[in-house]
């Protein structure tokens, strides 16, 4: 690895690494509840279930479903969350520092999400990341999606970086399943979404950061490029 400390390109996940949506997706599935003259779900109870997706949110926002979510569900998920998203969420804390230190070094970064593109494209803008973010790859840009490693791969090919020149952080084992598929060097973002059974020891990450501050260390990128 350079002096510079950071790999060429430093791709990440976006929900329960960059952003902190949990507020926009309680905020979701608290109007999804309204209409069904159900009270609302703290937003603790939610935030575990947010890494997992739509699916996963909407079944722990309506148990009685028994994890059996009907697609119209789904896309009432999507609707609402349309309009709610980036309302309510933010960057956890030490993003901007990170990401403002990964382009002072001269490398570049880029988001890599299961989200669907035209959703994550609608939350860049809010944040100022539109012109900075070097690529975006959604849940749906692609035949595959994580852990598949080609949402990965291609992020890469699209920069022009080669594979061993990337490291990818994420706060889900998919993440990490795609990262090492892919070749990556990755990184467990601890301070983003997890189940309660989640280990993120057992699942062969390079490294750890417990937080987006502790990525500006030299710690976690150690055998990166």
């Amino acid at each position: 690895m350079s002096a510079l400390r950071f790999p060429a390109l430093v791709l990440f996940d976006l929900d329960g690494t960059l952003l902190d949506s949990a507020p926009d997706m309680a905020a979701t599935v608290n109007r999804m509840r309204a209409t069904r003259g159900r009270p609302p779900m703290p937003l603790e109870a939610l935030r575990p279930h947010v890494s997992k997706g739509s699916r996963a949110m909407s079944a722990a926002a309506f148990p009685e479903l028994g994890g059996e979510v009907p697609g119209e569900m789904i896309r009432e998920f999507l609707d609402v969350y349309e309009q709610e998203l980036g309302r309510h969420g933010a960057p956890f804390a030490g993003v901007a520092e990170l990401l403002a230190a990964i382009e002072a070094a001269g490398s570049r970064w880029g988001i890599v999400t299961n989200k669907p593109e035209y959703l994550a494209r609608q939350v860049l803008p809010k944040l100022g990341w539109d012109s900075r973010s070097a690529v975006l790859v959604g849940g749906d840009s692609l035949p595959e999606r994580k852990p598949h490693p080609l949402p990965l791969l291609h992020a890469a090919q699209a920069v022009g970086v080669g594979i061993a020149d990337c490291a990818y952080v994420g706060d889900d084992e998919r993440d990490i399943v795609a990262a090492r598929a892919a070749g990556m060097h990755s990184v467990v973002a601890l301070w983003g979404y997890r189940l309660p059974g989640d280990d993120p020891l057992a699942w062969g990450a390079d490294a750890q950061a417990a937080t987006a501050r502790d990525l500006l260390d030299a710690a976690p990128w150690r055998g990166a490029p």
